[in-house]
């Protein structure tokens, strides 16, 4: 029995420093545009799913029911942050969506109606690793989140007149606010 834990033990150490020598090399792909390894994307997609069931919220929702203002400002928000990955009415994918290595779901053709409204403010809080979907909880704040989540809800069949509007013309949405610029570097004399 000795030597059996042993074995086991010592196949542990080798496939842990095969393993590491492997992501110290370059040998485990980090490129966006490679191929994904065997079981990647079950593995990422088993993960999501039960993460998504322990920690979304539940019924009943803050800030609901939604008024037909909140899903306006709601596209307002999705016009400004997440429209260039995800396209609006009448866009195809751009450079950007082209570009990351999970293509993202373009919503006027694959919205996400038929998900739990908990789901898709989690997805859209936290974001979701290793595909370019950034976590918003530091962006915006919990009310917007809802907001742009319950527009979402309603694309793209029942969205309220002003909402609908935003979604069909996005070129009417103000750009978000900027990042402020940083302040020069002071000029330093010149020796001469």
């Amino acid at each position: 029995m000795r030597g059996f834990i042993g074995g086991f033990v010592a196949a542990l150490i080798v496939f842990a420093v095969i393993g590491v020598t492997a992501v110290m090399t370059g040998n485990v792909p980090a490129r966006a545009d490679g191929a994904l390894l065997p079981g990647e994307k079950w593995a990422a997609h088993t993960s999501l799913n039960a993460t998504i069931r322990r920690e979304a919220p539940q019924p009943p929702y803050p800030f609901g029911p939604p008024t037909d203002q909140d899903v306006a400002t709601g596209a307002t928000l999705y016009v400004q942050n997440c429209a260039a990955c995800h396209g609006t009415a009448n866009t195809t994918p751009n450079s950007i969506a082209r570009g990351l290595g999970v293509q993202p779901p373009q919503f006027n053709k694959h919205g996400v109606d038929d998900d739990p409204e908990g789901e898709t403010y989690w997805k859209i809080e936290h974001g979701i690793r290793f595909t370019g979907m950034p976590a918003y909880d530091k962006s915006l704040d919990e009310k917007s989140i809802w907001q742009l989540t319950y527009f979402m809800k309603k694309l793209p069949k029942d969205l309220p007149s002003a909402a609908k509007s935003i979604w069909e013309n996005p070129g009417q949405v103000p750009a978000p606010t900027p990042i402020p610029s940083v302040a020069p570097a002071p000029k330093t004399a010149s020796a001469s």
